[in-house]
């Protein structure tokens, strides 16, 4: 098993610096640059004199290869350096947005395993049924429909509730206060979007439970298991669900890590200030800077997860830690 471990742990490093590299590539293909945003000319009429004096101070006058240096450097102590365009430290522009992403994230994960694992598995199990057909219309239903259009139907709807209850329409605060300062400010800000977002997610870890549990039950340790006279129900949770699990699994770490950054309508829909706004922001003011600290830390995220997911691996099958 600690074999197993540190062959995973040795290739999240290449893993990130070929991130790291192509990132900084990309970055430098993109067209436009930063300087002649910041001095506001859109049609190329601006100071020359003004314009190297900028590049000069953001440091994009020097070798491409030094740039990268200091960018892998600056990655590798956490250091991402300063916004170009607004002057603050890139840690601090994330550090101000990524508690709220994290935090949507966990819930909305949250959500979508109590959802998608037990009506799988009971859609899996009752096979061809009517219990089957309902859990399949409401996971197709959460495919087809996009998050944003839920989440407008979300706030239509509680604003509906709320006024016909209480005679006023309520919504929930845009304001992001830590849980452990305000918990019911900072739930009912957050509940509503992680519903949103984790019934799509479980509606897709829905799909994959209920193939996997279908797969499985139809092996043949299962079906000694049954000549053997065992409980249907230890069957069940101890055999088939498990080995099931290891696709979902797989699916759930994906989608964890998307949500990080992938949130951006979401989040516009809700009017939250997360990393997926903080993302199109450094996007549209060509901020090379912003824009490659919030790549890289989705990049890690997405590694770190997968590592994690194998880890789980070795645990939920034995076998594969001696693969």
């Amino acid at each position: 098993m600690r074999s197993y471990i540190l062959k995973r742990i040795l290739l999240v490093i290449p893993t990130l610096l070929g991130a790291a590299a192509l990132v900084f590539l990309l970055m430098r293909l993109i067209p436009g640059d930063i300087c002649a945003v910041r001095l506001g000319s859109g049609g190329g009429s601006y100071d020359p004199r003004a314009l190297a004096a900028c590049h000069a101070e953001l440091g994009l006058d020097r070798p491409v290869w030094l740039q990268f240096l200091d960018f892998l450097w600056g990655f590798c102590r956490l250091d991402f350096g300063t916004s170009m365009w607004s002057g603050k430290p890139v840690t601090v522009e994330i550090a101000a947005r990524l508690p709220l992403s994290l935090e949507i994230a966990i819930l909305a994960t949250v959500v979508a395993i109590s959802i998608a694992i037990p009506l799988g598995a009971i859609s899996a199990l009752k096979q061809n049924t009517w219990l089957d057909y309902a859990v399949r219309v409401f996971a197709i239903g959460g495919i087809a429909t996009p998050s944003f259009w839920i989440g407008i139907l979300a706030i239509l709807l509680m604003l509906d509730i709320t006024n016909a209850i209480t005679g006023t329409p309520w919504m929930p605060p845009i304001d992001y206060v830590p849980i452990w300062k305000d918990p019911i400010r900072n739930l009912s800000m957050a509940v509503l979007p992680a519903v949103t977002v984790g019934y799509r997610y479980a509606a897709v870890s829905m799909r994959m439970t209920r193939s996997a549990m279908l797969e499985v039950m139809r092996e043949d340790y299962i079906r000694t298991a049954r000549a053997k006279g065992m409980i249907n129900k230890i069957i069940v949770n101890r055999h088939a669900l498990k080995n099931a699990l290891l696709p979902v699994v797989t699916l759930i770490g994906i989608e964890f890590a998307f949500l990080i950054g992938g949130l951006v309508v979401t989040e516009q829909v809700f009017n939250l200030n997360g990393v997926g706004r903080l993302f199109v922001q450094a996007v549209q003011n060509q901020d090379y800077t912003l824009t490659q600290a919030l790549v890289m830390l989705t990049v890690a995220i997405f590694v770190l997860t997968n590592l994690l997911v194998d880890l789980l691996y070795g645990w939920l099958d034995p076998r594969i830690r001696f693969a």
